[in-house]
């Protein structure tokens, strides 16, 4: 059975652009470490089954992660996806779900890596910004690309717009990686990832192109 896990801890946008897209796979599940996420709401209308590990009852992240890797050993997951994941895992979980665990990242890496990036984009005067997905390695933001789209920054742009406009590539490319990985399209050697029979695009830049 090919399980995709989709780990959240807010909105569940990215998420929901994962269970709107067309993959192969047989089951859908949610994990947040918020329960307040609006993502759980999100995928419950869904029908998708969610679960809470709240973060804030244990002591310390190296617990956090083993209750986490304890209710992901149930599920078997083919892969797992952070889709607004707001949690720094430990290297131990990494190292366990090592390339089965995906990260979508809103800054056009390794430039900007951590949080605030769209910010830090237009205080650096860059004329080219987007996101990454990325395999998660123990350093923060640094594991090999997978696909990236890359987007003008425009003079009159502001945080919140920039955002928007990169939000809008994240919800494109995600599903596009999640799709290659679960259907053997992807390769990884030594430490750079290729694609079989990877599309091109000419609207956005995309590298590997979305498959239309």
């Amino acid at each position: 059975m090919k399980t995709l896990v989709i780990l959240i801890s807010g909105r569940g946008s990215n998420m929901q652009s994962l269970l709107d897209a067309d993959l192969n796979v047989d089951r859908r599940v949610v994990i947040s470490n918020n329960p307040d996420a609006e993502g759980l709401r999100i995928a419950q209308r869904y029908g998708v089954e969610t679960f809470v590990i709240n973060h804030r009852q244990f002591p310390d992240r190296q617990t956090f992660d083993a209750a986490l890797a304890e209710k992901m050993a149930i599920f078997q997951p083919k892969l797992i996806a952070l889709a607004g994941f707001m949690r720094v895992l430990t290297d131990e979980f990494v190292q366990r779900y090592q390339d089965r665990l995906i990260n979508i990242h809103p800054s056009l890496l390794p430039a900007f890596p951590g949080l605030s990036t769209h910010a830090r984009a237009l205080r650096e005067g860059v004329k080219i910004h987007g996101c990454t997905v990325h395999f998660v390695t123990p350093q923060l933001d640094h594991g090999p690309i997978i696909i990236q789209a890359a987007i003008s920054v425009l003079p009159q742009d502001t945080e919140a717009s920039l955002s928007q406009r990169v939000l809008q590539q994240e919800h494109r490319i995600f599903p596009q990686a999640v799709r290659w990985f679960i259907d053997g399209q992807l390769k990884l050697t030594n430490g750079v990832v290729e694609i079989n029979n990877a599309s091109t695009s000419n609207i956005t830049l995309y590298s590997p192109g979305l498959a239309e």
